[in-house]
Formats: structure tokens, C-alpha cells, sequence
């Protein structure tokens, strides 16, 4: 805890806070593109929601007030970019966001970044049709297996709330991949 705020303190220090910022930077640029991919699904889109991410993290460093771990705070943040980034790619495109996520989901082949097989793209899908939350909690649990407690400071949601959220997706998700 002490390393994390002397790190923070680098951050907010003027004459440290590029170098800081670079070791920020290098330090979650694959774990935040991993979970904003599983979440807008589109590579280009990920690389947009990533940059706009580390730019909202640094223009509001200053109001990091330190009640959550600087990793949950990132997270919060490009959680909330993937999503405002669906919304409002769907708004634009006359769409719902859940309509949007299921053609992003058939494009998907078509990525040349995506290397998954066929029952890949079926989860994909079967996750596509899960309520907001419950795919967030699915995707962060499953995908990038990070413990209830860091979701729960990511998400501002009791752990026994992602608990019963996960317990219902993979429920929908074995269902949807038993029927399909």
C-alpha cells in the first residue's frame, strides 16, 4: 500500500508526473486493452476506448482521492468509456446497444485481431444477450479472473450482488450454448 502511494504521489508531482505517467501507462496499456476489447469487442474501437481512457485517467489524477485502489479506479474509468463508447456508437447508428453488440459480434470473424474458433464466437454471442451487468461481472470473472472484491470496487457493487449476477450468467450462457 505504502509503493501504490508513492506511485500516486509520483503521479501528482509535477516534475514526476511523466515518468510516472509512461510507468502508468506500460504497466496497464495490456490488462486495460484486454478488458475494454471484451467489452466493445472491436480491436480499432478497443485502441479508441484505451486512448481515451489513459487521457480521462490523467486529466483527473488530481481527483483520485485514494478510497479505492488506483488499479480499481483505472478500471471504473475505462469500464465507463466501454460503455458510454457502445451507447453512443448505437445512438449513431440507430440502434440499440445491445443490437450493436450482436452485429459487432458478427464482424467478428472478420477481425483480423480475433483468433478465436466458432464456439468463441457462440459465448460471444450468448454473452451478448446477458443484461449490462451481468455481462460486465461475466467478463471480468471469466475473461480476465479478477476476485469478486476487485469487481466489486470497479463496479461499486456488494460482492454478494456479483455473486448472484455471475451465478445468473453462466446459467443464461450454458443455457443459450446447450439450446444453439
Amino acid at each position: 500500500m505504502q509503493e501504490e502511494q508513492e506511485f500516486i504521489n509520483a503521479l501528482l508531482d509535477p516534475k514526476t508526473q511523466n515518468q510516472a505517467f509512461q510507468k502508468l501507462v506500460s504497466q496497464y496499456q495490456r490488462p486495460l486493452y484486454a478488458h475494454i476489447r471484451n467489452i466493445v469487442i472491436d480491436h480499432d474501437d478497443a485502441d479508441d476506448v484505451l486512448q481515451n481512457t489513459f487521457v480521462k485517467v490523467f486529466r483527473n489524477l488530481q481527483s483520485f482521492k485514494g478510497e479505492s485502489k488506483l488499479f480499481s479506479w483505472i478500471y471504473r474509468i475505462a469500464t465507463n468509456e466501454s460503455i458510454t463508447f457502445i451507447n453512443n456508437k448505437a445512438k449513431r447508428n440507430g440502434k440499440t446497444s445491445e443490437e450493436f453488440q450482436q452485429k459487432q459480434i458478427e464482424n467478428i470473424k472478420a477481425d483480423d485481431y480475433f483468433d478465436g474458433d466458432e464456439i468463441q464466437i457462440k459465448l460471444q454471442k450468448a454473452i451478448a444477450l446477458l443484461p449490462e451487468k451481468q455481462q460486465l461481472v461475466f467478463k471480468m470473472k471469466y475473461f480476465q479472473e479478477l476476485k469478486y472484491e476487485e469487481i466489486s470496487e470497479i463496479l461499486g457493487t456488494s460482492v454478494g450482488g456479483l455473486k448472484a449476477s455471475y451465478f445468473h450468467a453462466v446459467k443464461k450462457i450454458e443455457e443459450f450454448m446447450t439450446r444453439n
